[in-house]
């Protein structure tokens, strides 16, 4: 069969993959987010309206185009979360603070990485818990948080859980802010994170609480918050909380998220 009527170049089969993988990171990007519904959404219609020009159907195709391109700012206000995330891991990429191209494209941060050590994560949390020991625990994903590591001490600990409980001991001079944890690696204490100002946040949460959920709306990093006041573990991911009491079920969710 004869198809040298396709016009197929190199440059096409490269618009092809960089079209695939920005399309990858966006949905990483709103992955467990109900923006991935939204953008759904304006994808299907965006099909619909390349089938309909192909088609050459005028009528329909020029309603679903004014649609879209009438649609921006709309879709700007949205994805606003998303789009600083975005923005932020392009921003916060540092090539020269890893060792190697690779460890630079975190989608494939599964396969050169050793797998988290959660069990360690959680059951460090569930003893803070038990004495009423406040705590805030930062698991870094794909955005990139050295620009947070620079507002605190920076550590090159293994993780471990004698050291997690020794940080956040009541006495430590380094249980006032945020753990950050990269790689089963503890990369920082005391570190300042950004507060947000989210009015739905129930006011028994203290700063401890929105910080967890300031960094979690700017970042795709997940948290895990202790409270002294009540020792519930609270677990934050995309700016929205949920308190388990189950440990089997906190566990396989920390160990889905730093997976994925």
């Amino acid at each position: 069969m004869d198809f040298s009527f396709i016009d197929f170049s190199f440059l096409d089969v490269l618009d092809i993959i960089l079209v695939a993988a920005l399309l990858y990171y966006i949905y990483k990007l709103l992955k467990g987010t109900v923006a991935i519904n939204i953008f759904i959404g304006i994808a299907f219609i965006f099909i619909i309206w390349k089938i309909t020009q192909a088609l050459h159907m005028e009528m329909l195709s020029g309603i679903l185009g004014y649609l879209l391109s009438g649609g921006v700012i709309a879709l700007i206000i949205v994805f606003q979360q998303e789009i600083r995330k975005f923005l932020l891991m392009i921003g916060t990429t540092n090539f020269s603070a890893r060792s190697g191209f690779l460890n630079q494209l975190k989608f494939l941060k599964s396969e050169i990485t050793s797998e988290m050590d959660t069990e360690t994560i959680i059951n460090s949390c569930l003893q803070l818990s038990k004495t009423k020991t406040g705590a805030l625990i930062v698991i870094e994903r794909t955005n990139n948080l050295d620009f947070l590591v620079n507002t605190g001490d920076a550590m090159n600990a293994l993780l471990n859980q004698a050291i997690i409980q020794s940080i956040f001991y009541k006495n430590s001079p380094l249980h006032d802010g945020a753990t950050i944890i990269r790689d089963n690696y503890i990369i920082a204490t005391r570190v300042i994170l950004p507060i947000s100002d989210n009015t739905q946040i129930p006011s028994r949460f203290g700063l401890r609480h929105r910080a967890a959920i300031g960094v979690t709306e700017k970042t795709d990093a997940i948290c895990l918050c202790v409270s002294e006041e009540t020792g519930e573990i609270s677990y934050i991911k995309d700016g929205g909380f949920v308190l388990y009491e189950s440990t089997d079920a906190l566990l396989k969710r920390v160990q889905e998220d730093t997976m994925a």
